[in-house]
């Protein structure tokens, strides 16, 4: 013997239509009914929604405190630095002659050009002490350990680039001090033993510094050193999706008989 279904709730009734009358549909409704056929159309050529689920939806160990949002703080700077970036340099001009000029229009002409420029200047500040704050939890919990030793070493990569775009974009207002900052920088890495010598020309684009040094360090900053960024977050990113993240080190963990041992 079946039992009855139970009755549907009352929001989701269809109240009959009287003859002649044809069916409203509320314009909220139809926005939203346009964007959930857009998304299941490219879904259904795509198949984005099996990777959406499979990063997003993962199992979490016990312990997850704080200290590990780092990471996605540190993805949040980048991407703030990226989108900053973008609409600094479209009013930026990279020469020795217009890039203190350029800097000092975006900063007091532009609309919410001091705003911008003050969001990428502390963000970048902001990133390199997230990066190293993140950096520092993956060693004191062990999370460098097996199988993670690949991550961390990408992690180590992203840290030196992170350095390196601080340090090209420091030179970019091209005021006095940012110049000679530089000129100490540079000068400091020549100092270093085999490459040294061949870095710090590579930097300054020849002997001197000039107008190639200006727009060797803008290239580096704009491009290089972005597309590097962005190509080992990802992998960062799908390791840690593949592989998990570790529990505190100061919980332990539950073996197969029952018992309690040491995390490793």
């Amino acid at each position: 013997m079946k039992l009855p279904l139970p009755p549907l709730p009352t929001a989701l009734q269809r109240k009959p239509k009287r003859p002649g009358e044809a069916e409203r549909v509320k314009p909220l409704d139809q926005a939203k009914e346009a964007g959930i056929a857009t998304v299941d159309w490219i879904d259904e050529r795509t198949s984005l929604s099996g990777g959406a689920r499979w990063l997003m939806f993962r199992k979490v160990p016990k312990g997850t405190n704080w200290f590990y949002t780092l990471g996605s703080a540190s993805l949040f700077a980048f991407l703030s630095q990226a989108v900053t970036g973008v609409f600094l340099a479209m009013y930026y001009d990279p020469s020795v002659t217009h890039a203190y000029e350029s800097a000092r229009y975006i900063t007091n002409e532009v609309f919410l050009g001091e705003f911008v420029r003050g969001m990428h200047k502390w963000g970048s500040s902001v990133m390199v002490v997230l990066v190293c704050l993140h950096m520092a939890r993956t060693f004191f919990f062990g999370a460098y350990k097996y199988p993670r030793e690949l991550n961390w070493v990408i992690g180590v990569v992203l840290l030196i680039l992170t350095f390196l775009m601080s340090f090209t974009g420091y030179l970019l207002p091209f005021d006095q001090r940012s110049y000679w900052a530089t000129v100490v920088g540079v000068n400091i890495n020549g100092t270093g033993p085999l490459v040294g010598p061949f870095l710090s020309d590579f930097l300054r684009g020849g002997a001197e510094f000039g107008s190639t040094t200006l727009s060797r360090f803008y290239a580096i900053h704009m491009l290089l050193v972005p597309g590097g960024l962005a190509a080992l977050i990802g992998a960062h990113l799908y390791l840690v999706a593949r592989l998990g993240t570790t529990a505190p080190p100061w919980l332990k963990a539950e073996s197969h008989d029952g018992q309690t041992e040491e995390r490793v």
